[in-house]
């Protein structure tokens, strides 16, 4: 027996060894934890979205309106809250719950490909390319705009917002890309002065309407799910059905992107078809719920960040729980608009950014005293 073999492994080494599997199970017993509870606190919210509200259905009489809904009760009372439930808390729900799970899942994309935990579709003008596209096709929908909006019917306005926030990706992209590469300080400064631009092409629009319009483009841009119908629920929904095809297949390219693209490449990805298939699905998931709730901020960052924290960074548990607690956030976020200074209603904007600006903040200065 020679020396090497005889001599005992380290302690360390050994301890280490022996923990591993450990650490590996307690971290998937975490990540489907939270992915348990996560759904839990979706259900529990999207409940109390239909039963929350100024006028209409309560609690206490939400199982006599569902009951009504399904069974077809024709009481007087049990009529009108079923009207409330199916024409107004059911639809404005599900929006709510696309709208956060689109935008959390978006800014889980972007912080994988660009592995960057401060990146989001919000601070690198996504979000502004898209509404300045939106804005122009629900203001110039009478003029010049009106054979596309004729041509798409309902689908114009997320489509529009679509092809809005994916050519503000590709701009950036061009403009932050060297030699293969994606300089993350360029990007982000090209994106404040994209943003900027959006924003002041949106204040132009906005100051050729008139007050109708000029009202509704304000509270739009805040964010609200105050206009949600059927109609934008139908318009939602290939988008919806696409992202949620397409996100399983993005797994692989995401975890692989996160060792680096030279490693990456050696994986067998191909990186640079990786990367417009992310831009794309970023582009859908970003436009899409621009067109339907207007601009909303911080959902994109914080969500993703929360969840990396508890189940570290495989995305095939941080997609799924980025979207269920992205859509639990927004659906409370709701309740609060419509409920803090009711009959008035707040726009959705403002509550997330209440919320999302002190942990952004808290997220900057953990940041940098680590480095």
């Amino acid at each position: 027996m020679s020396r090497s073999e005889a001599l005992p492994r380290p302690a360390a080494a050994t301890s280490r060894k022996r923990r591993s599997p450990d650490v590996r199970v307690g971290r998937d017993r975490t990540a489907y934890f939270l992915l348990l509870t996560s759904g839990l606190g979706l259900a529990a919210a999207a409940i109390a979205s239909l039963a929350i509200g100024p006028t209409g259905i309560s609690f206490e009489s939400l199982p006599s309106a569902i009951q009504a809904a399904l069974f077809g009760n024709t009481e007087s009372e049990a009529v009108q809250n079923r009207l409330v439930l199916l024409d107004l808390r059911l639809p404005r729900t599900l929006l709510g719950m696309f709208v956060g799970a689109a935008l959390a899942v978006a800014g889980a994309i972007m912080q994988g490909m660009f592995r960057n935990p401060l990146a989001d579709p919000a601070l690198v003008g996504l979000s502004s390319g898209a509404a300045l596209a939106a804005v122009a096709t629900i203001a110039l929908g009478d003029g010049i705009a009106r054979i596309w909006v004729d041509a798409l019917g309902i689908y114009a306005l997320p489509v529009s917002a679509f092809l809005g926030c994916l050519i503000t990706t590709i701009l950036l992209l061009g403009i932050a890309g060297r030699k293969g590469q994606l300089m993350i300080a360029t990007l982000l400064l090209a994106g404040i002065a994209i943003a900027a631009l959006a924003q002041a092409a949106i204040g132009l629009i906005a100051y050729a309407s008139d007050d109708r319009e000029l009202r509704d483009l304000t509270l739009w841009t805040l964010g609200s799910l105050t206009g949600a119908s059927w109609d934008k629920v139908l318009a939602c929904l290939p988008f919806a059905v696409l992202l949620a095809a397409a996100l399983p297949g993005t797994v692989r390219m995401l975890n692989g992107l996160l060792l680096g693209e030279a490693e990456a490449f050696h994986l067998g990805i191909n990186v640079e078809r990786a990367k417009i298939i992310l831009v794309g699905l970023t582009a859908i998931a970003v436009g899409s719920a621009v067109a339907a709730a207007g601009v909303i901020g911080f959902v994109g960052i914080i969500v993703p960040h929360f969840v990396r924290l508890i189940a570290g960074p495989d995305h095939r548990i941080l997609l799924p729980a980025s979207a269920l607690v992205g859509a639990t956030i927004l659906l409370i976020a709701d309740i609060v608009a419509r409920t803090l200074l009711q009959p008035a209603e707040l726009p959705i904007g403002i509550i997330m950014a209440f919320i999302g600006a002190p942990v952004f903040l808290h997220m900057l200065l953990r940041r940098a005293r680590m480095m």
